[in-house]
């Protein structure tokens, strides 16, 4: 019998910290198979990421993108996963598309900060105020228990009504100074310019850069590259697809070897002075999605 898990219900089984091992595990087993797919009927879209590992089955992330759902009063994505078993194929459940998305993504970033962020970190920069900052606050604060946290948005409103949702969370007005102040800046934004500048950086932060998923798209000026001691989840979903890397690599003003590595490389993956800027690119991936969908199925399951 097919599983069928929903948001609500699957997520009071989970934890951040269980989630980062269970990513960490997964990457001890046989590099994924991945691969996308996309189907368009005029502005709407079909975006398919499957992921094969051995020893952990196959994901199937569907998502359907209709741009005049929320004219309509519907949401803009709708989508699940499907599981299947990796000894027979067979299917074993089906999760809800928001929440593997939220796990993933917050999740993928707090696996980097675990081995890239310096243990004594005390003040936490989220810059954007959207559903994604606020799934960061969360995760990270389950590694940070202590920090203190600040939000920076472009509509400061926004970073006020966020304030206002979260206890202790301050909004910060001059994002210069707030990049400053802090032992953590983590960035999810829409920005196609580089809303961070490296000139700002200082010695011994680290830098989480979530929010460009397309070659058009940056997040970090060459300064923050040059500056800094960079990290991808995957160099498969991140250095030929996204402009945070992408662009600058073309333009010769980092080199692909820049890019010390992933998470298929845990021996590299690490700080190695508490002086040094370390920056990471989460790029997602289907095999995240996957990896993040069996931890929320065994955690049904127990």
């Amino acid at each position: 019998m097919t599983t069928i898990i929903d948001f609500e219900a699957g997520e009071a089984n989970l934890d951040w910290l269980g989630l980062t091992e269970a990513l960490e595990a997964g990457h001890r087993l046989p590099k994924a198979e991945i691969s996308d797919s996309l189907l368009y009927r005029g502005e709407d879209t079909l975006l398919q990421r499957q992921a094969w590992i051995d020893g952990l089955g196959i994901g199937v992330k569907s998502a359907t993108i209709f741009a005049g759902n929320p004219a309509r009063g519907e949401p803009l994505i709708h989508g699940a996963v499907t599981l299947f078993d990796d000894r027979f194929g067979k299917l074993e459940a089906l999760v809800d598309f928001h929440l593997v998305t939220k796990w993933k993504t917050a999740g993928d970033s707090l696996l980097a900060a675990r081995k890239l962020a310096r243990p004594d970190s005390r003040k936490i920069l989220i810059v954007g105020a959207g559903t994604v900052g606020r799934n960061l606050h969360a995760a990270y604060q389950a590694l940070f228990p202590d920090a203190e946290f600040t939000v920076w948005n472009r509509t400061a409103a926004n970073a006020e009504l966020m304030a206002q949702e979260i206890d202790g969370l301050k909004v910060a007005r001059d994002l210069e100074a707030a990049v400053g102040a802090a032992d953590i800046v983590t960035s999810a934004t829409m920005s196609t310019e580089p809303t961070l500048r490296g000139d700002w950086f200082r010695p011994g932060q680290h830098i989480d850069l979530i929010g460009a998923y397309r070659p058009d798209m940056r997040e970090a000026d060459d300064a923050a590259l040059r500056r800094s001691r960079i990290f991808v989840d995957s160099f498969d979903t991140t250095i030929e697809h996204i402009g945070e890397l992408k662009t600058p690599i073309e333009q010769g003003v980092i080199a692909r070897g820049d890019v010390i590595a992933d998470y298929y490389d845990p021996a590299a993956f690490k700080r190695r002075s508490e002086d040094e800027i370390t920056l990471f690119k989460n790029g997602g991936g289907a095999h995240l999605d996957l990896m993040t969908s069996r931890f929320i199925l065994d955690r049904w399951r127990a």
